[in-house]
């Protein structure tokens, strides 16, 4: 029972030190895309940590599994595991985990259903706000404007995805900020920020008793907006950008001195004025490859009786 505790153990230390390595760390308000890599080589860790540790005590208590889990292995492999000394608890720890991993799934179908009524709902309603004329085709342009006293922008996805924004909002926004807000919401899109978000509140809402699952979900809505506004800045400017946050947000009162729910946008405006370096390519270089380690090393654990047998 060493292996699969000693992975939990492991997925345990990866889930305490790297939220906290990563709130100490001052680079990635300067490289977004590159936090986010991180992020996701961390959380893809601990769940690959729970993964092999259910697979191997699945396989223990149970020889059907075991059959699966180690057919193409020689015999001397599967000795080397020493499943038949994990003892009665192996059935539980598995069965535990296996639990999880079906509670994970169920949370992110409820996430991606939840966010599918919810693109509809606001369809139904930009219909309502905006219908077609008798005999109109549907609309294929990517923009729509609807009247609004509230100056506003949203994009909204699908197999016609379109930039949505009041007439209040093309009264304040110029046509290079009108042009960079369209910018920052097709980042979004191309990256596939949504699935990001799905899996992070998934995880999150599915496990509320582990503070990494809350970190991820928060820094997941945080870092995908910075992306968002670099993606926006190569492309105008850093100043194009902050000014349509400006004038935007202006009015909900986010740049006063009580703290409101929309607090990150005075942060993204500052950090775009401050226009603050990237990494040099050399340290991004290590930092992706050394993220990218990070799902190997529970696989070189689990591999180690193996690789000792055939070696």
């Amino acid at each position: 029972m060493m292996l699969p505790l000693a992975l939990l153990a492991l997925g345990g230390l990866a889930a305490v030190v790297a939220p906290r390595l990563m709130a100490r760390a001052e680079w990635p308000d300067r490289e977004p895309v590159l936090a986010l890599w991180v992020w996701q080589c961390v959380v893809g860790a601990v769940l690959l940590c729970c993964a092999l540790a259910m697979a191997l005590s699945a396989a223990a208590a149970w020889g059907a599994v075991r059959g699966q889990v180690f057919a193409p292995a020689p015999r001397g492999v599967v000795e080397a595991y020493a499943l038949q000394g994990y003892g009665p608890w192996a059935g539980t720890v598995a069965a535990l985990l296996a639990c999880g991993g079906v509670w994970t799934a169920t949370m992110l179908t409820r996430e991606v259903w939840a966010a599918r009524a919810k693109r509809q709902q606001q369809r139904a309603e930009l219909l309502a706000r905006s219908p077609r004329m008798p005999g109109e085709a549907p609309a294929e342009d990517r923009l729509c404007v609807l009247e609004g006293e509230r100056p506003d922008a949203w994009w909204l996805p699908g197999a016609a995805p379109r930039l949505v924004i009041t007439t209040a909002a093309l009264r304040r926004l110029d046509r290079r900020q009108l042009d960079a807000v369209l910018a920052h919401e097709q980042g979004h899109a191309r990256a596939r920020h949504a699935w990001l978000l799905h899996c992070s509140s998934a995880l999150a809402g599915g496990f509320p008793q582990v503070p990494m699952f809350a970190a991820f979900r928060d820094q997941m809505h945080r870092l995908v907006e910075l992306a968002a506004d670099d993606v926006a800045s190569r492309r105008f400017g850093r100043l194009t950008i902050a000014l349509a946050l400006v004038e935007l947000n202006e009015d909900r009162g986010v740049f006063g001195p009580c703290p409101t729910a929309q607090a990150e946008v005075p942060r993204r405006v500052d950090r775009l004025l401050a226009a603050a370096p990237r990494l040099a390519p050399a340290r991004r270089l290590r930092l992706t490859a050394a993220a990218a380690l990070v799902p190997v090393v529970p696989l070189v654990v689990t591999l180690v009786p193996a690789l000792g047998q055939l070696f």
